[in-house]
């Protein structure tokens, strides 16, 4: 489970990074309105909707890749990735569209900030301006939202791995509710619990280092 979390935080961070820039500087345009619209949409749709469907036409239908089972990276490397790009498209794509979004409402309002208008005033060009200038202290809210969805990704599998038969957290968890392991069932809530402050605690300390303004604040 905790290998299915880290994907899909890395390939959500990887889209939605760039996606999430390219709409805030384009804010009000058709292109910003077709993917904010886009990624509303997919926010909206659950998870296990996207595994149902991607299992169905592309695992069985098309037959690209496998809809079912598991493959150990220790056994072999690229079965492992054949059998794990599946469930973390499921995962992922709504937690693309909950990232860009956010990104995009901190990289909109940061554009408005005096020293963005005095670097632009200064001639730098505009990649610069928004990867050196704009995008650190636009990043605060985007990284505290992931720290906390890693904790929700932990627990949150449970349907996703009984769609693709993935021997992880959530299938221990579903199964402990079926067959009423009290004990267990607590324990995994407590593993839950431990992710989120550990998560949450490190995006912390982490956002100290992003953001110099946090360190001042908290002074």
């Amino acid at each position: 489970s905790l290998r299915l979390v880290v994907y899909v935080q890395i390939v959500a961070l990887l889209v939605s990074v760039p996606l999430g820039i390219f709409t805030a500087y384009r804010a009000g345009r058709r292109s910003d309105r077709a993917i904010s619209y886009s990624l509303f949409a997919a926010a909206s749709i659950p998870n296990f909707v996207f595994g149902l469907l991607l299992a169905i036409f592309v695992g069985v239908q098309l037959g690209w890749l496998p809809p079912l089972g598991y493959v150990s990276p220790s056994e072999d490397i690229g079965e492992h990735i054949k059998t794990m790009i599946l469930p973390v498209l499921s995962l992922a794509i709504p937690t693309i569209a909950t990232y860009s979004r956010l990104l995009r409402s901190d990289v909109i309002a940061t554009l408005r900030e005096d020293y963005v208008t005095m670097a632009a005033s200064k001639g730098l060009s505009n990649r610069r301006i928004l990867f050196t200038h704009v995008l650190r202290p636009s990043s605060t809210t985007l990284f505290t939202s992931a720290a906390l969805n890693m904790g929700a990704l932990i627990g949150g599998t449970l349907v996703i791995e009984q769609i693709f038969s993935i021997p992880g957290l959530g299938s221990e968890i579903g199964l402990a509710i079926f067959s009423r392991q009290y004990f267990a069932l607590q324990s995994y809530v407590a593993i839950i619990a431990i992710g989120y402050v550990f998560f949450n605690s490190a995006i912390d300390i982490a956002v100290g280092f992003i953001d110099p303004r946090a360190r001042e604040r908290r002074k």
